[in-house]
């Protein structure tokens, strides 16, 4: 964390002041998360990742310009997870950008023992069957057992990894080979873990679906 930094938002002198000591307690304030040095103090053991690197040129009067634009993705791989992208005209900036982006959109997942066939109760995979969107691209994450490990693409694998999720099944669809709309809707998906409220009566090794979708009981993916 960098010592000089000086909070500038209500949510960042709450943490310097010592009233915020996780960073859980930081997002359930539900102010804004501005300040990527939140997560620096909150969260030391946080990893960070490039999932997406785009080089683009231009030409101009003066000759040829290269742009960069980063993906990347961080987590503690215990819950936490973020998203960030970043544009400069080196790669260096960019990657620090993206990183920090990824840092203020960070949030905490839910996770579970959603599988009948295990009921483990260990929070090892997901609570229930979640879908995410994003473009054209749709992915479909299910709770595993234990073993299973990720059996999903390379892009969800590190998302779902850097969030903590040791077994899950899943599939996707669309134009995959987009990474960039692939790792978000791979991010949008463990957000309804977030989103949407369990029966305190229902436990999280009941296996519950969500995302539109349905109780697909006959979807081979």
């Amino acid at each position: 964390m960098d010592e000089e930094w000086v909070p500038k938002t209500e949510l960042g002198r709450l943490v310097a002041n010592g009233q915020i000591n996780t960073i859980g307690e930081a997002l359930h304030t539900k102010l804004p998360l501005k300040e990527y040095q939140i997560v620096d103090y909150l969260v030391p053991d946080l990893k960070d990742e490039i999932i997406n690197i785009e080089r683009a040129q231009r030409m101009t009067d003066s000759g040829r310009r290269m742009n960069y634009s980063i993906t990347a993705v961080v987590g503690n791989g215990n819950g936490y997870v973020g998203i960030g992208m970043g544009k400069a005209k080196e790669a260096a900036p960019a990657i620090r950008k993206a990183i920090n982006n990824a840092k203020t959109n960070i949030i905490e997942i839910k996770r579970g023992c959603g599988s009948w066939e295990c009921g483990c109760g260990r929070p090892h995979s997901l609570p229930f069957y979640i879908v995410g969107k994003s473009g054209s691209v749709t992915v479909k994450l299910k709770p595993a057992p234990q073993g299973v490990g990720l059996a999903v693409g390379d892009v969800a694998k590190v998302i779902l990894k850097m969030a903590g999720i040791e077994d899950a099944w899943g599939f996707a669809s669309g134009h995959t080979k987009t990474t960039v709309n692939y790792a978000l809707a791979t991010f949008d998906a463990l957000k309804k873990t977030v989103s949407m409220k369990i029966n305190p009566k229902i436990t999280l090794s009941t296996p519950i679906y969500v995302g539109g979708i349905g109780n697909d009981s006959n979807n081979k993916d």
